[in-house]
């Protein structure tokens, strides 16, 4: 059974027609004869979306029960038995029911997938993984209905469905997305034009990278290597040399007047020849590239020209920057040099050639020592062929006035430059030429190949031996020459490579990335065998057992088999390449990047492992701070309730009514002191496990404050409360702000003088409302105001009768838990104020009206069986008794926020 295929339509906000153009394009297909079920869809109450169901078939939900709610999910079992071409299922970031066969339903998705069943969906781009903290930023509100971008970006087609936010915000006014009396509300709030800009842009961007992605892979499934200018990708050349500066910086020029160009700079190491820079000058223009926005890349070629242009082509450049040569005027007539012939068969690519300062003098270039190529070769024996012959006619013209000798030195002469200029075979067939004539044109009896003197012979034969060892020293020098370039770029790859390490560039896709761009490969990829994995019957890996750890490129090699060239690496990683096989003389190189990505690999393993070791840590750390901390604090009031207990059981002592009275009231105050410290400990832990439960909801603190006042008991005769009905309500959970509030007061009190008051206020600033509680004590030096928030930490710790030091730590952790915060300020004429900030209710949730149903326009989102239920489960303290599963279900049905919801 083939798998089915996965559509997906993307919006920038909610509203904007994704389920309709869903519902659309399932009219459509239905109309063309295909078998389209509608598997669930959100209508949210629209007139339009309701009139697309009418003739679509609909498989009906499954009905769950969860606390005594009722819920309807997807049923994907009965999608899977209707079994039709097409199933319609809208939001794929939802989550669905606790005790659901899967937490999202884009895994349900999945699950339809593989059932060979086409699927088409919605997802707006706020409920990407990848930018979940962006659209936070942006909007204010965080998004917990989430869905891995990996799942969008392998889906067979994912198309936008766009619209300008004035148009979006003009269908909302006409009632289309939502109720009249929540227009208003959203249109001030998560609708606003700036918010929903930035949302298309993000939208738009996040796109245009996955069909640049497919682009890619479409040009290398079918080896297309010409030039789309579907983006524009500027690629400037560096040599190393100090002009590099100057191409970088015109290159960002160029780029910069396309707006999403892309700029990229490229390094050919020349295995031919030794740089004309040392590495400085790279490392720098590295740094430089980098800081303009751009991407450092380095190749390794013995043709400078054609590594340049299959960079260029493999990364679809549009523009190509070359400095204009730095070799003179005869070196030109010679060769054309690089940047004509890159001119000459860069194809669709523009090619800029660029002056610099080191053409216009301002530098000299360096001298440039070159081994013997095949064209310096064949030049050695065109000079062989034609100087000898024309050597030989100009001596003869001298016969009178040379000898025999001055003949010999001559021709010893020209095969040394034979051998300068081709190297070993060119001088070699000089010398044996040089020899024949030498003998027939020079030595007695002329014109004859006989020698009548011996003393000529061995003038001869020594000529020939001189030639032959100057020919073979030319060669090897030329050898050591070529081994030496070579050494050389495998320097600066090297060079680079630990430039990354220096730079703690340790991510093994990218460490990788740059292997394939260097050595030009179609992929590389790192495969694992891990220890324990099954073994053939002749005691080998067992071909099937090897898994991708990392890969990047084309199509990867899921075994050494596959590969054109493989490295292991230990006993259980082989690096494998793909695209051709690379000369001995690059293993060297290749070692170095294997061993570097096991490195990265273990690095990354064993960052995990430290994250995941990171909490047990910190518990195991708040741990012993505790024991420190309530090794006397706890025994205390536990020693002093014992023993007013043990009084009371002693029948030896008569007491009288007053004295019991005493001791029991000892005993209750003790037990109290006891249940508080061991509420905010068991508090203090479930907030630092992140497992603190809450009910967010408009609260008015003119209605709170009393409350807390009768906590306090006869203590509240002391406080001064000064809050007027005309503070807006805030969004908090009752039972937690009324905690922070009775530590917050209490604290206030413990270090008033007696006579003086506690002064409790509360006013509006912007969308927040800030509560002060302000005491006339010693008050906390600046220096140390951060130190009092530390659990289990007390400033003047030799009064004992203060506790472990918890309640402001408890105090700013459940604050901020609700979103607000909690600072220290100094009290005017004396004292500590401290400032606990919470965020202000919008105004659609003010006034006596409470439980109103939201969605993503910005405002409430919470229902009165959400707030029950987080009712039932707090315990006596007033703190929520947490439980994952019900909060979980309370993201999924109540909205992304208690201020949003899903669409």
């Amino acid at each position: 059974m083939s798998r089915g295929r996965l559509r997906i339509y993307l919006g920038a906000a909610p509203g904007v027609g994704k389920t309709y153009a869903m519902l659309s394009e399932g009219h459509r297909r239905a109309g063309r004869g295909t078998d389209v079920v509608v598997g669930f869809v959100e209508t949210h109450d629209r007139p339009r979306t309701l009139s697309m169901l009418e003739g679509l078939e609909v498989v009906p939900r499954k009905t769950m029960t969860y606390r005594g709610a009722v819920f309807t999910e997807l049923d994907t079992d009965a999608v899977i038995k209707r079994a039709p071409q097409v199933a319609l299922i809208d939001e794929l970031a939802h989550t669905n029911i606790p005790g659901s066969a899967h937490t999202k339903r884009w895994q349900d998705i999945e699950r339809l997938l593989e059932a060979g069943i086409t699927v088409i969906s919605t997802v707006n781009i706020q409920h990407l993984e990848s930018l979940n903290d962006v659209v936070e930023e942006i909007t204010g509100v965080p998004q917990r209905e989430t869905v891995p971008d990996e799942v969008v970006r392998q889906a067979d087609q994912v198309e936008l469905v766009d619209m300008a936010p004035e148009a979006l915000r003009r269908r909302m006014a006409h009632g289309n997305v939502y109720t009249p009396e929540k227009v208003d509300a959203a249109l001030t709030n998560y609708f606003r034009v700036g918010n929903l800009t930035a949302l298309r842009e993000l939208a738009l961007l996040w796109l245009a990278g996955k069909v640049d992605e497919q682009l890619e892979r479409y040009r290398a499934d079918h080896d297309i290597g010409g030039t789309w200018e579907a983006r524009e990708r500027v690629v400037v050349a560096l040599t190393g040399g100090p002009e590099g500066d100057t191409l970088i910086r015109r290159a960002a020029r160029i780029a910069a007047r396309t707006k999403g160009a892309d700029l990229l700079a490229v390094h050919v190491t020349h295995s031919d020849r030794i740089a004309v820079a040392g590495p400085a000058n790279l490392a720098r223009q590295r740094t430089i590239i980098e800081s303009l926005g751009g991407t450092y890349h380095q190749v390794v070629g013995d043709d400078v020209v054609r590594a340049l242009l299959d960079f260029a082509r493999g990364v679809n450049a549009t523009q190509l920057i070359l400095g204009v040569s730095r070799r003179n005027r005869i070196a030109q007539l010679l060769s054309p040099g690089v940047g004509v012939t890159t001119t000459a068969m860069s194809g669709s690519i523009d090619v800029h050639m660029v002056s610099h300062e080191e053409v216009r003098g301002a530098g000299r270039p360096a001298r440039r020592t070159t081994g013997v190529a095949p064209r310096r070769r064949l030049a050695g024996f065109v000079l062989a062929a034609v100087g000898l012959p024309a050597l030989t006619l100009t001596l003869a013209g001298l016969r009178q006035e040379a000898s025999l000798p001055t003949d010999i030195l001559v021709f010893l002469a020209a095969v040394v430059g034979v051998a300068l200029v081709g190297g070993l075979y060119p001088a070699l067939v000089a010398a044996i030429g040089g020899f024949i004539l030498l003998n027939y044109y020079f030595a007695p009896p002329l014109h004859r190949l006989t020698i009548a003197e011996s003393e000529n012979a061995f003038a001869l034969l020594v000529f020939v031996l001189v030639a032959v060892g100057v020919s073979a020293v030319v060669d090897l020098a030329a050898r050591r020459t070529r081994e030496a370039a070579r050494a050389s770029a495998d320097a600066e790859v090297l060079f680079t490579l630990a430039g990354n390490v220096l730079r703690g560039e340790h991510a093994l896709d990218s460490l990788l990335e740059r292997l394939r761009e260097t050595f030009g490969l179609t992929s590389v990829t790192l495969l694992e065998h891990p220890p324990g994995a099954p073994l053939t019957p002749d005691r080998q890996r067992d071909p099937a057992s090897w898994r991708i750890v990392a890969t990047v490129g084309g199509r990867p090699c899921t075994t050494p088999e596959e590969a054109d060239t493989e490295v292991p690496v230990g006993t259980e990683l082989s690096l494998v390449l793909r695209g051709r096989t690379l000369p001995a003389a690059d293993r060297r190189i290749i070692e170095a990047f294997a061993v570097q990505a096991s490195v990265a690999l273990r690095q990354k393993r064993l960052a995990e492992e430290a994250e995941r070791a990171g909490p047990l840590a910190q518990a195991d750390r708040i741990r012993t701070a505790l024991l420190n901390a309530v090794s006397h604090d706890l025994r205390t009031p536990l020693a002093s309730a014992k023993a007013a207990v043990e009084s009371l059981r002693n029948s030896e002592i008569q007491w009288t009514g007053e004295e019991r009275a005493e001791l029991a009231a000892t005993a209750g105050e003790s037990l109290d002191r006891l249940d508080r410290l061991v509420a905010n400990l068991l508090d203090m832990s479930r907030l630092q496990a992140g497992a603190l439960g809450m009910v967010i909801q408009p609260l008015a603190m003119e209605e709170l404050v009393p409350r807390v006042l009768d906590d306090l008991g006869a203590e509240s005769g002391r406080v001064n409360s000064r809050i007027s009905g005309d503070v807006p309500e805030v969004l908090a959970d009752a039972g937690l702000l009324e905690r922070v509030l009775v530590n917050l007061i209490s604290n206030a009190l413990r270090f008033s003088p007696p006579a003086e008051k506690v002064l409790v206020t509360a006013s509006a600033l912007a969308d927040r409302v800030e509560v002060r509680i302000a005491d006339r004590g010693p008050g906390i030096p600046v220096g140390d105001r951060d130190r009092v928030f530390l659990p289990f930490q007390r400033l003047n710790d030799r009064d004992n009768e203060m506790g472990v030091g918890l309640g402001l730590a408890l105090a700013r952790g459940l604050a901020e838990a609700m979103g607000g915060g909690l600072a220290p300020d100094e009290t005017p004429g004396g004292g500590l104020t401290m400032i606990l900030s919470l965020p202000a209710a919008p105004a659609a949730e003010q006034g006596p009206s409470r439980g109103r149903r939201g969605d993503a326009a910005g405002f409430a989102v919470r229902d009165r069986a959400a707030e029950d239920e987080g009712r039932a489960h707090r315990d006596a303290a007033g703190f929520a008794v947490h439980d994952r599963a019900a909060e979980d279900e309370g993201r999924a049905h109540r909205g992304d926020d208690p201020r949003i919801g899903t669409t």
